[in-house]
């Protein structure tokens, strides 16, 4: 009696922990956390950023009113890696704020509350192309700021996208 009903409370347990996951995406407060941005899986804590397999990479880093910018998240050439999950936010360079709206595609989920982006399944991905939207009244320059998450337990924080090169 005792050995199953540490069997069952074990498997809650496992249950409980697999719906905590967010395989669905980040939750919106992910952006005001202690660790901004990163995810809150139990004691995993960010890989160092220059054993990241992928690159996040943008159209450009000036906008205008209503400008709609892409970025792409892929591995690096030389690997075929996949990737389960992610949260991008964009950022005015000039005063570091939350700016613009994401267009929320196929397997994706906006947080417009902080200008964020994040996966909406926790299925293997080769890459994504994400549609950023200045806001209607500026124009500056924008960073994408986030992670990029390999499995639960690995994942990429504080990255910051790269511009794509200009056509010679």
């Amino acid at each position: 009696m005792k050995d199953q009903f540490i069997w069952i409370s074990l498997k809650l347990l496992l249950l409980i922990g697999t719906a905590l996951a967010f395989p669905d995406g980040a939750p919106a407060d992910t952006c005001v956390k202690q660790r901004a941005n990163q995810p809150n899986h139990g004691k995993a804590r960010s890989q160092p950023a220059h054993s990241n397999p992928f690159e996040v990479v943008a159209d450009t880093q000036t906008y205008h009113p209503g400008q709609q910018i892409s970025v792409v998240i892929y591995p690096h050439s030389d690997q075929s890696t996949v990737f389960r999950g992610f949260f991008l936010q964009a950022r005015d360079s000039n005063s570091n704020e939350w700016i613009g709206e994401w267009v929320q595609s196929e397997n994706t989920k906006t947080i417009p509350e902080c200008s964020a982006i994040t996966h909406s399944d926790n299925r293997d991905k080769l890459g994504a192309k994400l549609i950023w939207k200045a806001p209607q009244n500026k124009k500056g320059n924008v960073y994408f700021t986030g992670t990029v998450l390999q499995e639960y337990g690995t994942f990429w924080s504080d990255i910051v996208n790269k511009v794509q090169a200009e056509p010679q």
